[in-house]
């Protein structure tokens, strides 16, 4: 039975404000901001304000420019954004992320210059695959939009790193690996599958239909459950802060 799906179980209609809301990828962006106030949350002393400013870094950063480069690359989520504007966002978005970052430096300490360059060269690195796409791998991926995210949180508030850091930041990788492994399965199905056939049969005589929607409900609902599940984690956690 042939299929027509949207690109992304969250994309909206195309068209307008739609095509901008598709973009953001509301569940995977607030997703990973997740990741910064988990790291933030397990540090030693917590800034509100320095927290507030990092997550706005990285919503620029991932939220916005990240998402706009992938968009103006090969146009996965087919929007009618045009090159123009998604090149526009992607700029202006990154640069203001830049900026937050060289503030942090100046008022926090040099040593977030490190963290500033490397986010910068993931975001650009990752989402125009660079180098043969030798930066688009499944740990590449874990490393800059699961670990990474949990240290910066961690760092801006304590100032230093730790063990407590380093664990957060791997359940935060492994956590990006495992959302990385169910998106590309489902990415795979929604955007390249035409046709899906055949049916399973049970011990006990059920038998269910094999359908593209039937391949999808069980990784899709997993994905839908993560990102509220480490929202709502890393918000309890800021509450219990607070």
């Amino acid at each position: 039975m042939e299929t027509e799906l949207k690109p992304a179980f969250y994309a909206l209609e195309v068209g307008t404000w739609r095509d901008y809301v598709t973009l953001l990828h509301p569940p995977y962006t607030v997703w990973h901001l997740s990741y910064v106030v988990l790291g933030a949350s397990v540090a030693p002393v917590m800034h509100l304000d320095r927290l507030a400013g990092l997550v706005l870094a990285f919503f620029l950063a991932v939220g916005l420019g990240a998402h706009a480069l992938d968009e103006l690359r090969d146009r996965p989520l087919h929007t009618h954004i045009s090159d123009s504007i998604l090149l526009g966002i992607a700029t202006f978005s990154l640069m203001g992320a830049l900026t937050i970052g060289i503030m942090a430096a100046l008022i926090i300490s040099l040593w977030a210059i490190p963290f500033v360059i490397f986010g910068v060269f993931a975001v650009i690195a990752y989402n125009l695959e660079l180098s043969n796409s030798r930066f688009h791998s499944d740990i590449w991926f874990g490393l800059a939009w699961g670990a990474f995210p949990a240290l910066t949180g961690f760092w801006a508030n304590a100032e230093r790193l730790n063990a407590t850091a380093f664990l957060v930041a791997a359940s935060c990788l492994i956590l990006s690996l495992a959302q990385r492994e169910l998106s590309k399965h489902v990415r795979t199905i929604r955007r390249k599958a035409k046709i899906a056939s055949g049916q399973v049969e049970f011990q006990d005589g059920h038998v269910e239909t094999i359908t593209i929607p039937y391949m999808l409900a069980a990784p899709e609902t997993a994905l839908r459950l993560m990102s509220l599940s480490i929202a709502l984690l890393a918000l309890g956690l800021l509450v219990a802060r607070l």
